[in-house]
């Protein structure tokens, strides 16, 4: 057994390795499930309900980010080598992809279950950007998900860490650390959500749509720097989503403001 074999590799036991990208994303979905957990039992909910959830929408929510990832870079990746579908150790989950699967999953789960979707939805989607902010730490780890050439002196203009700088030095060059960028935007927006868009309305779903509305707005814009973009013909597909996700978010804000009648849930 070797211990940090690699920049990428956390232990390799003979032939098998254990990746940083898989401990990322692995710790991620554990806080999201912690989290969720807690607010539910607030809620007056029993913890299996949430137990027996996480593993489908853990699943459903992987399949759904390959395929997504897969279909966007079939030409480039996967016809000549379909075998590599199965290698998602090496990276190419899209997290978009796996909103869509995760969210239907979501749906069919707390119907099944009498549970208002909105109610689950505001108890677990802002855990979901801290599993998403952990697993940006994965893309980094595989030296993926990288933005454009930019110097050294702007990197130490940024005060990072040495460990960051140096292997943001991919193919050549400095890149922008854009997985840094996104993990950042979403830990802030988790704060945001919990601490002032909790407090402003306690209806139910402001949280969920609340949600979809601000990771719209930061993957935006850190879509916009990277230089491996799954694309739509010229356009940058998650930016495509991402104004879907900010437009369908502002829309049910106001359907939930305005319109909804529902009992307020407080935790």
């Amino acid at each position: 057994m070797k211990l940090f074999p690699n920049f990428h590799t956390l232990v390799s036991i003979g032939g098998f390795n254990i990746r940083y990208y898989a401990v990322c994303i692995l710790l991620g979905a554990l806080f999201a499930y912690q989290l969720g957990r807690y607010r539910f039992k607030k809620l007056g909910y029993a913890p299996n309900i949430l137990s027996d959830y996480f593993f489908g929408v853990m699943v459903t929510g992987i399949i759904g980010a390959r395929i997504w990832y897969v279909i966007f870079m079939w030409k480039e990746l996967y016809a000549s080598h379909p075998e590599d579908i199965i290698a998602i150790w090496h990276g190419g989950l899209a997290i978009q992809g796996g909103l869509f699967t995760g969210l239907i999953y979501s749906v069919y789960y707390f119907k099944k279950h009498q549970i208002d979707f909105f109610v689950a939805g505001d108890a677990i989607m802002p855990g979901v950007l801290i599993a998403q902010a952990c697993g940006r730490w994965g893309n980094f780890f595989n030296q993926e998900a990288f933005g454009g050439e930019v110097s050294l002196s702007f990197l130490k203009g940024l005060h990072l860490p040495s460990f960051i700088v140096n292997h943001m030095y991919i193919e050549g060059a400095y890149h922008h650390p854009t997985f840094l960028y996104e993990s950042v935007g979403n830990v802030i927006l988790f704060l945001l959500i919990i601490l002032v868009v909790k407090r402003i309305s306690k209806k139910n779903g402001i949280q969920f749509f609340s949600y979809f509305v601000g990771y719209g707005i930061v993957r935006f814009f850190v879509e916009g720097m990277r230089t491996d973009s799954l694309m739509l013909g010229s356009l940058r597909m998650a930016q495509i989503i991402s104004l879907i996700f900010i437009v369908c978010g502002i829309a049910g804000i106001l359907y939930i403001h305005f319109k909804r009648e529902d009992k307020q849930v407080d935790e």
